[in-house]
């Protein structure tokens, strides 16, 4: 009886409403709580940092075009399968949490003192890794790079020398829609103009990029980031040559709309420098009849006969490596750049000096006696050239490829933003 009484209450009780759809997108919803809480993040860092802020209504817009695009690309992430399993995002966190020398306890302590939930943080972290998984999927198979737009640019390289200039930018673009028309054009010029002129009157980049920005770092206060000359898109790379830190550049037209940049610092590159290392080593894989104590141990007498003297390496290399490829070379592994290695070999590496040995180790591939024979630091080769070179255009091409796919995501999709409700009603 006691139980029906309860029931009827809860069913007469006055609603009591929990949240409601803000927006629809395609065959998902926006969340008011999920718009609240963006903002309230943004609000939380601009605290942080000491940064004023546009009016509520402008991050509201702003927080719900960013969770219009994630909201699509999280649906297509499922309809090509793409998932981070709870192993992968525990290993994600576990190296983040090593990149900050600090445990995985430490960083949940430090998440709790600025009023974020751990849970909130992993499921922030695993939608992270899967848009960025769904971006680079789509994105990359967009880009071509002919092995002659490589050659000019290494020519290009050459030419500018060793100081090639590194530019901190910041980024407003005031967007028309697709197709627009000769009003819209208009339109956009005029209210980009007029940004224009509130800059230069001292009003402050970051709150006026969250306030009227439609470029994809408008949340972060339009800050790009460090960019170098070759990797920022070509249409800047044309205006920023030559400029002083603390100019501002525009509006420049394109096809999204009308970019204003401004120079928040500027930098020299160096000469590029690779470090080499020259090693060698045994590796031993466990198996069914060989115990993982069993290899270990093995590598250990091998490194104590070679210490004393009573054996040679590379005639125990080639006798007992299962590495093919250097094992035939007495385990010699030849001049390379350590960040080839897996992480736990470069590590061993790292902390040895010519002429030493390691402790045996564990990687993905077995177990390894390694020795570092020289180490030295050269001039780029024409390769890392060449590889520097595609990666500054790859760098170029995947920025302007990636806004490109996002508007034609956005632009496809059916978007419904609906209107604020009074929760009286």
């Amino acid at each position: 009886m006691l139980m029906c009484c309860m029931l009827s209450t809860f069913a007469f009780a006055n609603p009591q409403l929990l949240d409601k759809v803000a927006v629809v997108v395609d065959q998902g919803v926006i969340l008011e709580s999920e718009i609240d809480a963006l903002v309230n993040t943004v609000k939380r860092n601009a605290i942080q940092n000491n940064q004023s802020l546009p009016s509520d209504q402008a991050l509201r817009t702003q927080a719900i075009e960013r969770l219009i695009v994630t909201n699509l690309q999280m649906q297509m992430a499922q309809r090509m399968g793409i998932q981070v399993s709870d192993p992968q995002l525990e290993q994600t966190i576990d190296n983040i949490a090593k990149q900050n020398n600090v445990s995985v306890d430490t960083l949940r302590e430090e998440l709790q003192k600025t009023g974020i939930s751990f849970d909130e943080y992993r499921e922030n972290l695993r939608e992270e890794l899967i848009t960025g998984e769904v971006t680079r999927a789509n994105v990359r198979r967009r880009i071509y790079i002919s092995q002659d737009e490589v050659n000019n640019l290494i020519s290009l390289l050459e030419e500018q020398g060793a100081e090639q200039a590194e530019y901190h930018l910041g980024h407003i673009l005031i967007g028309f829609p697709p197709s627009p028309t000769d009003d819209d054009i208009e339109s956009a010029k005029s209210r980009a103009e007029k940004v224009l002129e509130l800059l230069n009157n001292g009003s402050d980049f970051k709150k006026i990029a969250i306030a009227s920005s439609s470029g994809a770092k408008a949340l972060e206060g339009g800050d790009m980031g460090w960019l170098n000359i070759n990797a920022m898109p070509t249409l800047f790379a044309e205006v920023v040559q030559g400029k002083e830190k603390g100019e501002l550049i525009g509006p420049l037209r394109s096809g999204a709309g009308f970019h204003i940049l401004k120079i928040k610092d500027l930098r020299g590159v160096q000469n590029a420098k690779v470090e080499e290392v020259n090693a060698r080593h045994i590796l031993i894989k466990p198996s069914v009849i060989l115990s993982e104590e069993r290899a270990r141990k093995m590598l250990q007498d091998i490194k104590q006969q070679v210490l004393d003297g009573e054996a040679d390496f590379a005639a125990l290399a080639k006798e007992h490596s299962e590495d093919p490829g250097s094992a035939t070379r007495g385990g010699e592994l030849g001049w390379n750049d350590p960040n080839i290695y897996v992480p736990a070999f470069k590590e061993a590496l790292a902390s040895l000096e010519p002429g030493e040995y390691a402790d045996p180790f564990r990687t993905v591939h077995g177990w390894h006696l390694v020795q570092l024979l020289e180490r030295r630091v050269s001039d780029a080769t024409d390769k890392l050239k060449e590889d520097k070179a595609y990666q500054l255009l790859w760098n170029r091409k995947y920025a302007e490829e990636t806004d490109a796919w996002i508007r034609e995501m956005r632009d496809a999709a059916y978007i419904e933003v609906l209107a604020p409700t009074n929760d009286a009603d």
